[in-house]
């Protein structure tokens, strides 16, 4: 049965066979008063797409539709819902559920609900899965459904509702702005993201990279400096300057975490924004001691600052580099394997989707 009881999406069958998508129906979870039908146009490629399905991050439910940057039509709305109207362009991110009832989401924390539900690979109460983007339609809680400013264009804004908002966050959270210093280290699809909002934001950025070749991009992007890391002694003259070291790195586990440390102010922050497949190196109480610098991490953001963010990427048109692909089996199987490969600068937003799912009410 078509929609509303099914949605069409793009699905893997086999976390072996990662690249392989076949174009099937599933069921969408009962609509409820706060629900929101989304007739989507376009949607990110995550790197969190790639790990799920090849799993780098262990097993998850197949067959799965993923894809949690997601751009639409509302072409329905529940009695509740006071936010969005049908026809409005909205969006949804990585996180469709919660309880919004205990501590956390009272405390405006919801995205580190207990209860919380992941835009694909999650389990409703009624035991549905939750399915993503790469889909004819998706049903969200009026919560986690985002309306989108007019001033940005959809395949710019889709990348946001993950990777912008996974390092806008942190950022905003960690006091970053005018007179603040923040490094960015590993610039690609999510660090692109952070040299862009930690300019937007005031900060003096600087960009630090193994990959010399990038140096270029990182200053357009607006970064102070580039500094590569490949060379022996990259910190000495960086000795207790950042505020903040933003990681967006997908090789955290090679790093010598001392000389990264060393370049943190006292009290400062070594803050990780990506989940990479193999973990951090071994470290030891000690490693922190000469400036009392933190470590960290962040998952996404709460509704204010998405909402926030968006305004600031319109506001300051901001244009992240972005690529889009027409979406299909062939167009989902490429846009996965290139980013696997590192061969994005820096984003893939998926579109065409009138194309194979044809106009949509």
């Amino acid at each position: 049965m078509p929609y509303p009881e099914t949605s069409t999406g793009y699905m893997v069958h086999d976390q072996k066979n990662w690249t392989k998508f076949t174009k099937q129906e599933f069921k969408l979870k009962p609509f409820g008063d706060n629900d929101i039908d989304i007739a989507i146009d376009a949607c990110g490629v995550c790197g969190s797409d790639v790990h799920t399905i090849d799993g780098g991050w262990g097993d998850a439910p197949m067959p799965l539709c993923v894809g949690h940057e997601v751009i639409g039509r509302a072409v329905k709305v529940g009695p509740s819902v006071k936010t969005v109207s049908v026809g409005d362009r909205v969006g949804v991110g990585a996180q469709i559920g919660a309880d919004l009832t205990c501590g956390n989401c009272k405390a405006h924390q919801e995205n580190y609900c207990p209860s919380a539900v992941d835009t694909y690979g999650g389990a409703y109460p009624d035991g549905t899965i939750s399915q993503g983007g790469y889909s004819s339609h998706i049903r969200a809680h009026e919560y986690f459904t985002f309306k989108i400013p007019d001033g940005l264009d959809s395949e710019l804004a889709a990348p946001m509702l993950c990777a912008g908002i996974t390092t806008y966050s942190p950022l905003k959270r960690l006091g970053i702005g005018p007179g603040k210093k923040v490094a960015v280290v590993g610039i690609g699809g999510l660090g692109h993201f952070g040299i862009l909002f930690a300019k937007a934001l005031g900060a003096e950025v600087y960009a630090l990279s193994h990959s010399p070749s990038k140096r270029n991009d990182a200053l357009q992007l607006g970064a102070k400096e580039f500094v590569s890391t490949r060379e022996k002694g990259w910190n000495e003259p960086y000795k207790f300057q950042f505020d903040v070291i933003l990681n967006c790195a997908d090789a955290t586990d090679k790093f010598n975490m001392g000389d990264y440390f060393s370049t943190i102010k006292v009290n400062g922050v070594f803050h990780n924004c990506g989940f990479p497949d193999r973990p951090l190196p071994q470290l030891s109480a000690q490693d922190f001691a000469p400036n009392g610098c933190y470590i960290g991490a962040n998952h996404i953001g709460n509704r204010e600052e998405m909402l926030e963010m968006l305004e600031v990427a319109a506001k300051q048109k901001l244009k992240p580099w972005v690529e889009t692909i027409d979406i299909s089996e062939e167009g989902c199987a490429q846009a996965v394997q290139r980013v696997y490969n590192n061969d994005v600068r820096y984003r893939f937003t998926l579109v065409g989707y009138d194309k194979v799912f044809g106009q949509r009410a």
